[in-house]
């Protein structure tokens, strides 16, 4: 006991200082190892997330591709075969046809009157016909994207949040299958109420713009392409600012489902809050200043696409050389149907669909970001 009082006294100095260093030296240690666990949970963290997130960005790839792939193949072709008859029925031109086909095989039968005015009759017709087809096309095809786009993006952030759903256009907890099925019904209302005031319209802007054009005229791609683009500058200035929605959709989208209602099987109307939810979305984005910066460069593309087609057309004469527009009108009038083909044999449609700035519309669209830079 002595030697070790001894020891003590003599370096209990040195004992205290090499202690506290042990000490200390242990406890940064142990702070080490602690921060270093932390910082591997940290980063294995971080990798999940990361990991994570590509997951949910993968996912949402591949269902905004099937988004577009239904709009495509379902949707659209449905709608288009509609309307396309629609069309057919309200701007028949085989009457006037046939009429001038008789008093050209009976000269006796029409006057020279008669003659123009069935001429005049038919030109503004056959106008109006390809027009209508033509804004008919694009803006179809552009409502019937926004559709599908916002009813996918509910249901996709309805299935993440684990709620019962199925894939798109099945039953889902917040969308049930009677909202969907009304809202995407919703697209044939262009062709069941927006279409005879749409014809209307747009036969007064060709009526106009036509009316100092003679058959004996001359048209080529340049003439062409600028009437085309009068009727269709002229009618879109005639109405309000975004004046589309109102040929596309419904004022009251409660009123337009108890009509849907009504017209089928099953008359009970249930809770319309979800299908007057995705209707008013859907009226908020026609009604953007980035839509209709979409319309605008989708009607610019598809009327210099047609008048290439028509341009490269042989029958009857060249429109590089030009063309009386007497022998001009069959052609006009035969695109009409042209316009409407079916989706996966449309043209101007596919045309659409690949226009860069619609493709990144339809993409901001779906992660419901806003659409302007």
């Amino acid at each position: 006991m002595l030697y070790l009082r001894d020891f003590w006294r003599r370096h209990r100095r040195k004992i205290l200082i090499t202690s506290g260093v042990l000490g200390s030296g242990y406890c940064l240690y142990k702070l080490y190892s602690a921060h270093k666990r932390r910082l591997a949970d940290f980063e294995r963290e971080i990798a999940n997330e990361r990991e994570h997130d590509e997951l949910i960005k993968a996912q949402m790839q591949a269902h905004f591709e099937n988004i577009q792939r239904i709009a495509d193949t379902t949707t659209l072709p449905h709608a288009i075969h509609y309307l396309s008859g629609r069309i057919a029925d309200e701007l028949d031109l085989s009457q006037l046809t046939d009429r001038l086909l008789k008093g050209k095989g009976q000269p006796n039968t029409l006057t020279t009157l008669e003659k123009l005015e069935l001429w005049d009759r038919l030109k503004i017709l056959s106008f109006t016909r390809m027009v209508v087809s033509l804004w008919a096309t694009t803006m179809l095809s552009l409502y019937i994207r926004t559709q599908v786009n916002i009813l996918g993006r509910h249901l996709y952030i309805d299935t993440a949040r684990g709620l019962e759903s199925t894939i798109l256009l099945e039953d889902a907890d917040l969308i049930e299958r009677d909202d969907q099925q009304n809202f995407l019904a919703s697209s044939d209302f262009l062709a069941n109420y927006g279409l005879l005031t749409l014809i209307s319209n747009v036969q007064g802007a060709a009526t106009e713009v036509l009316k100092g054009k003679q058959l004996r005229d001359l048209f080529n791609n340049t003439a062409l392409h600028e009437t085309v683009i009068q009727i269709l500058d002229l009618f879109m200035s005639r109405g309000g600012p975004y004046h589309w929605a109102e040929y596309m959709m419904p004022v009251d989208a409660r009123f337009y489902k108890l009509v849907i209602a009504s017209s089928s099987d099953d008359t009970e109307v249930t809770n319309t809050t979800k299908f007057e939810e995705l209707m008013s979305e859907v009226r908020a984005v026609l009604s953007s200043a980035e839509f209709g910066r979409v319309v605008e460069i989708s009607l610019k593309t598809v009327v210099d696409e047609l008048v290439d087609v028509m341009g490269s057309e042989s029958t009857g004469g060249s429109l590089t050389s030009g063309m009386p527009l007497a022998r001009l009108l069959p052609r006009v009038a035969q695109m009409g149907p042209v316009l409407l083909d079916e989706p996966n044999q449309n043209r101007f449609i596919q045309m659409i669909r690949s226009i860069q700035e619609v493709e990144l519309f339809f993409t901001l669209l779906y992660a419901n970001m806003p659409t302007s830079s």
